[in-house]
């Protein structure tokens, strides 16, 4: 890269201030499309969809565990791979610690994906992870919120238009219980979900940033260097690409 301008710390002080007058009008634009995310409509949950714990059958009503609301993450774990994708397994890595915020705010949250409980069992045990994790493998869930594509099941819509792909993919759904009622708020894909990776914001601070082009952590390729996190400073083991089929 080459060098910013290296300048008197009272330039820099004209310079930021003028940045943080367009970070400032950045702040109140994210605050209006927030608002209008938490006013988007919402649909009935009509299926009754049951997954496989480790302890057998979950519906999707006891994951919110008496919780309003349910955060699933679509983590991409192929059924034919022993392992998830290490693109997906970083942003738990992110999220895993936090979690126990969410349930002060009446918020639950699982991972589902379409492997079967053993292998998910056995990889959240090498990565030391704790959240609810359930598989789909035996449900629709994953085709029908968009997260698994199989045109000869007619499935191939991702990110809100036709995709030319089959298998696994990532995304985040909310969904939010009223008495009886099951509803769906709101699911998000592909840069959709780079708000959950906080080591992409702080990088987005320093002036090397996130060392992918464009800052686009999801295009293909770009994020080759992120591993397993039990992975870092060893050979192989956590450096293949995401799997998606």
């Amino acid at each position: 890269m080459s060098l910013p301008k290296i300048v008197t710390r009272e330039e820099w002080l004209v310079a930021r201030k003028e940045l943080l007058a367009r970070e400032k009008q950045f702040d109140h634009e994210r605050d209006e499309l927030t608002e209008a995310r938490r006013s988007l409509p919402m649909v009935r949950v009509e299926k009754e969809y049951v997954f496989e714990g480790p302890q057998g059958a979950v519906s999707l009503r006891e994951l919110f565990e008496g919780r309003r609301q349910l955060i699933v993450y679509h983590l991409m774990f192929d059924p034919a791979r022993n392992t998830a994708c290490k693109h997906c397994s970083c942003v738990m890595d992110n999220l895993a610690g936090g979690l126990i915020h969410l349930a002060a705010r009446d918020t639950s949250f699982a991972a589902v994906s379409r492997a079967p409980i053993p292998k998910i069992e056995a990889f959240k045990r090498r990565m030391q992870w704790n959240f609810p994790w359930v598989s789909s493998f035996k449900n629709d869930f994953n085709y029908d919120y968009h997260v698994t594509l199989d045109p000869d099941r007619g499935s191939t819509v991702y990110n809100y238009g036709r995709f030319d792909f089959r298998g696994e993919l990532p995304g985040l759904s909310v969904f939010f219980r009223h008495d009886e009622l099951i509803l769906h708020s709101y699911s998000t894909y592909f840069r959709g979900l780079d708000m959950l990776l906080s080591m992409y914001h702080l990088l987005d601070r320093t002036p090397l940033g996130r060392q992918e082009d464009k800052g686009n952590s999801m295009a293909a390729g770009e994020d080759s260097w992120i591993r397993y996190h039990d992975a870092y400073g060893g050979e192989g083991n956590g450096t293949e690409a995401c799997h998606h089929g």
